[in-house]
């Protein structure tokens, strides 16, 4: 696979993946590799921190393309994700014009409409290809935006385009490689998804997310790594506010890695659960016998080869 060459399969796709350090399994990548091959938005749902915006950027990085992010928000409206027009320069523009005298109203109108006025948002960028190709898209965690903003978005994915009345409509020359993620905070409306190919990311098993953690943090000891990961799983088997991630994984691997530790115990374990839960009530469930007693079945799990 040359430079900027998509790749070809879903075994290069997990190849391209795995020089990002990323390790999907193959289910991803086969939905990643449909995705590039016909042209369709990829939409990735799960929960916070399992690797769904890391995705785009490993593709970015891999492909060597521009990425174009847009971190959805409620109240993101068109000027803030498309296009805006500079109205300072319009009016210094207007000011100018008049101070010189003879422009007519709809000469000075024609001329500050163009694209030399025209501020480009996210979504209007990622419509412009470079020498590297088609840039990359990310519109991360769409359930934040409100619906009006998911049904302009059906335009964009739909046709490639934007139209600015000013201007008329606007059109990929060649698509960009659309990426959108949602926590599912609330449900995205069907006509979104209908346009994209669907991928729900979920936790990843023990295995790979060992994996996760020795190509993210390769300085760890593998005893820490594998007791972290064995941890990490006893944790999500919690009734929790909040289940820690994979990017808490891999967080607390390094920050056990800073302390120069080797393996779990639970003085260490106590004083760096913040780098794992963040919410009080979790935080609070966790008492020094709690945290002992998992310490001592990862350390039980370990002796008998689990």
């Amino acid at each position: 696979m040359t430079i900027h060459q998509l790749p070809q399969s879903v075994d290069q796709v997990q190849q391209l993946l795995a020089t990002q350090e990323y390790v999907a399994d193959r289910q991803l990548a086969t939905t990643i590799f449909l995705a590039l091959k016909m042209g369709r938005p990829l939409f990735l749902e799960g929960e916070a921190g399992v690797g769904k915006t890391e995705v785009a950027k490993a593709l970015a990085t891999g492909l060597q393309r521009r990425l174009v992010r847009l971190q959805c928000y409620e109240g993101l409206d068109t000027a803030s994700a498309v296009y805006e027009w500079n109205y300072p320069r319009q009016m210094i523009e207007i000011r100018l014009a008049e101070a010189a005298g003879g422009a007519s109203r709809d000469a000075l109108a024609a001329d500050i409409f163009t694209d030399r006025f025209l501020i480009k948002r996210p979504l209007l960028q990622a419509l412009e290809s470079d020498e590297s190709g088609p840039a990359v898209l990310l519109i991360d965690e769409l359930d934040r935006s409100d619906e009006p903003f998911e049904a302009y978005l059906l335009e964009v994915l739909a046709e490639y385009q934007v139209t600015i009345p000013e201007l008329g409509t606007i059109k990929a020359s060649q698509p960009p490689i659309v990426v959108i993620t949602s926590n599912r905070t609330r449900e995205i409306h069907d006509a979104v998804k209908r346009r994209c190919f669907y991928h729900w990311v979920d936790y990843p098993d023990r295995v790979r997310e060992l994996e996760i953690v020795r190509r993210k943090v390769p300085q760890a000891a593998d005893r820490l790594s594998r007791d972290v990961v064995a941890f990490i799983a006893r944790l999500r088997q919690m009734e929790l506010y909040k289940l820690p991630g994979v990017a808490e994984t891999i967080d607390w691997a390094a920050s056990l890695t800073a302390l120069d530790r080797v393996e779990l115990d639970p003085e260490t374990v106590h004083a760096t659960l913040g780098v794992v839960l963040k919410y009080q009530d979790d935080l609070a469930r966790m008492d020094h016998d709690k945290v002992s007693a998992m310490v001592e079945a990862v350390r039980n799990d370990a002796a008998a080869g689990r």
